[in-house]
C-alpha cells in the first residue's frame, strides 16, 4: 500500500511523513514543489529509506499527479500543500489563490478521475484527507465559545479565505462525486522543523541572534496551541477511522496570548542557553504595528474527534514548548540553512 502526501517537505507535512514511517509500514510518495518553506533537510533522516519516495512537483501539475496515483497504486491522499502564512497573504494574495484554491481544485479533479476507476473494494478503502486551519472560522470575542465544526465560516485574511474556499471544494466533491474526503481544521501548530517566520521559531531565532523580538499590537491575541506531533497522531486517526464527508477540529487545549507565549519561550532560553550579559531574552521584545485585519482570538472545541475517534493531545503547552526549544537549540544548522536569502529580505521588510 502507498499514500500520497502533498506538501510533505513543509513543517507539518515533514513531521507527518517522519512519524508515518516510524508508525506504519505503508510507502509514502512525497510530492512537494519546494518553495521557501519546503526543505529537504527536514527529511534527511529518511534519505534513501525504502518507505519514502520524494518527487519534486506541484499539485497543479495534473499530469504528474495522475501518473503518481496510477503507478504507485495510491490508497490515500493527504493534502498539506498550501501557502500558509497570513502576513505573506496580505502582501501577495495571488499566490494563495493559485495554490490553495486552484491547486486544490486541480488535485481534486485528478483524484476524482482516479477514484472513479477503482474497483468497489479499492473505493471502500480509499481516502482523501484535506488538512486545513481554524482560521477559516474568523475571530472570537473573549466570552464566545470555541469553534466547533458547525461554526459559521467567516475568514478575515486572504490566507483564511483561500483555505475556506479549498474546504468548500473538498466538501463539494464528497457531496457531488462521492469522493471519500475528510477535512481537518487545526489550531496553531508548533514544534520541530517550523519555518522561522511563525511566532515561536521566529522568537527563538531572533533571540539567539540578539535581535528585537517583534510583537504585533499589544500582543494579547489569543491562539490555541497544538504540538505538531499531536496533530500528526490526530491525522493518522482521522485517516484510519474518520467518516467520509466529516470535518474534525483538532486542537491542543492550550489557549494563550501571544505575549505569554513569547515570555515562556524566553524563560526557556534563559534556562537552557542564557545570554552572556545575564539579562533576559524578554528584554529584546519590541512592539510593532499590528497586522491588518488581525484576528483577536481562536479557540478549538475538539469534542468530536475525541468522542468519535478517541483522540486527545498528549502534550501540554509547557512540555511541547520545552521539546521545541531544545530541538532548535540542537539543530542550529537546520535553522541557518533556511534563514538566508529571501527569508532575510522578507523579515527586514515585514518588521
Amino acid at each position: 500500500m502507498a499514500i500520497l502526501v502533498t506538501g510533505g517537505a513543509g513543517f507539518i507535512g515533514s513531521n507527518f511523513v517522519l512519524e508515518w514511517i516510524k508508525e506504519r509500514s505503508d510507502v509514502v510518495i512525497n510530492l512537494d514543489k519546494l518553495t521557501y518553506a519546503g526543505n529537504l533537510r527536514s527529511l534527511e533522516s529518511i534519505k534513501g529509506h525504502a518507505q519514502h519516495k520524494f518527487i519534486r512537483g506541484a499539485i497543479e501539475d495534473t499530469q504528474l499527479v495522475q501518473g503518481l496515483l496510477r503507478s504507485e497504486n495510491i490508497t490515500a491522499v493527504v493534502n498539506f500543500a498550501a501557502e500558509s502564512h497570513v502576513d505573506r497573504s496580505i502582501h501577495d494574495p495571488e499566490a494563495f489563490i493559485n495554490t490553495n484554491i486552484v491547486g486544490t481544485f486541480k488535485l481534486l479533479e485528478v483524484v476524482r478521475e482516479y477514484f472513479q476507476a477503482l474497483n468497489s473494494e479499492e473505493k471502500a478503502h480509499f481516502r482523501f484527507l484535506h488538512v486545513s486551519t481554524d482560521e477559516i472560522y474568523g475571530t472570537l470575542q473573549a466570552e464566545e465559545p470555541a469553534f466547533t465544526e458547525e461554526t459559521q465560516i467567516r475568514p478575515n485574511s486572504p490566507y483564511a479565505a483561500s483555505k475556506a474556499s479549498s474546504d468548500h471544494l473538498v466538501r463539494a466533491y464528497f457531496e457531488t462525486y462521492s469522493l471519500p474526503a475528510v477535512i481537518t481544521n487545526c489550531s496553531n501548530n508548533y514544534g520541530p522543523r517550523h519555518f522561522p517566520e511563525k511566532l515561536i521559531p521566529l522568537i527563538i531565532h531572533r533571540a539567539l541572534k540578539g535581535e528585537g523580538l517583534p510583537i504585533y499590537g499589544d500582543g494579547r491575541q489569543i491562539r490555541d496551541w497544538l504540538y505538531v506531533s499531536d496533530h500528526c497522531s490526530a491525522l493518522r486517526e482521522v485517516l484510519a477511522k474518520g467518516a467520509p464527508g466529516r470535518t474534525y477540529n483538532v486542537g491542543g487545549n492550550n489557549e494563550m496570548a501571544n505575549i505569554d507565549v513569547v515570555r515562556l519561550t524566553c524563560d526557556l532560553l534563559n534556562e537552557l542557553q542564557p545570554r552572556k550579559d545575564g539579562l533576559s531574552y524578554f528584554d529584546q521584545v519590541t512592539y510593532v504595528k499590528d497586522r491588518l485585519g488581525h484576528d483577536r482570538r481562536y479557540a478549538i472545541d475538539a469534542t468530536r474527534i475525541n468522542s468519535e475517534l478517541g483522540w486527545a493531545p498528549k502534550e501540554t503547552f509547557e512540555t511541547g514548548l520545552r521539546k521545541t526549544v531544545v530541538w532548535y537549540l540542537e539543530n542550529q544548522n537546520w535553522v541557518e540553512s533556511v534563514t538566508s536569502g529571501e527569508y532575510t529580505t522578507w523579515i527586514d521588510s515585514q518588521y
